[in-house]
């Protein structure tokens, strides 16, 4: 009963609401579909130009999100630095089949990852994953199994039992033990968080900062869904792309 209740509260699906308009007219989009039980879960590729072998980020999303809302703030990626970008899809969220959980989640994004670095015009070598809120504890996921050369967690828990601590831990079957993952990790970290964020503190960031063998904490004056997308915000990125070997 807990569990489903937890569930319910950490994947608010109903609330991410499907604009197929969001994806009208991207260029070289590719769109994805992953055969799981009861249905197929998708994800978008936006290509980055160039016929040589191209570096590449994975990004997930919050927890009342969809891949489309992410694929104009996040062109900049393609657009200006040369990196496909992959906007992997939750199960159950939108257009795609299932009931989200952890080791869906973890599943579907290995999935993807495979199928990315697969690609002859990808450098598996230089790709990153980028997580924002629940995206990040995904991404953690994601490190924990597959190679990535670098991390951007935004707004990102240590772990979902440290976001409710008066649950018993064996209550909760999803637990994304961000802190866990970042311990273990050899490449660079950036980490981007309000102070003013009632969701998922800002002590959270710190935390996770202080695990970190190479970590850039960045702290902004904003709340959980309000982190501005501005110079100082794509400079960090700039650094942690640099620091992974990415940008040759």
């Amino acid at each position: 009963m807990l569990g489903r209740l937890q569930r319910s509260l950490l994947y608010p699906r109903a609330f991410a609401q499907p604009d197929e308009a969001l994806l009208d007219g991207v260029p070289d989009l590719e769109r994805w579909t992953l055969s799981i039980p009861g249905g197929e879960v998708e994800a978008a590729l936006l290509r980055a130009p160039g016929p040589e072998p191209r570096p590449a980020v994975v990004f997930a999303h919050g927890n009342a999100e969809l891949v489309e809302y992410w694929a104009g703030p996040l062109r900049r990626y393609r657009d200006h630095l040369g990196m496909h970008l992959l906007l992997v899809e939750y199960r159950g969220y939108g257009r795609s089949a299932g009931v989200p959980s952890e080791k869906g989640l973890a599943a579907d994004a290995a999935a993807f990852y495979d199928r990315l670095v697969a690609r002859p015009d990808v450098d598996a070598a230089r790709v990153i994953g980028h997580g924002r809120s629940l995206g990040g504890g995904v991404i953690g996921t994601l490190a924990a199994t597959r190679p990535l050369a670098g991390l951007v967690l935004e707004s990102t828990f240590t772990s979902v039992p440290d976001v409710v601590p008066h649950v018993p831990r064996w209550l909760l079957p999803d637990r994304y033990d961000t802190r866990a993952v970042l311990r273990a990790f050899p490449g660079p970290v950036l980490l981007v968080h309000g102070t003013r964020d009632p969701t998922i503190p800002f002590a959270h960031a710190e935390r996770l900062a202080a695990v970190c063998g190479d970590g850039e904490l960045r702290r902004f004056v904003a709340g959980h869904n309000d982190v501005p997308q501005d110079a100082r915000y794509w400079d960090a990125i700039d650094r942690l792309l640099e620091r992974a070997g990415v940008l040759l």
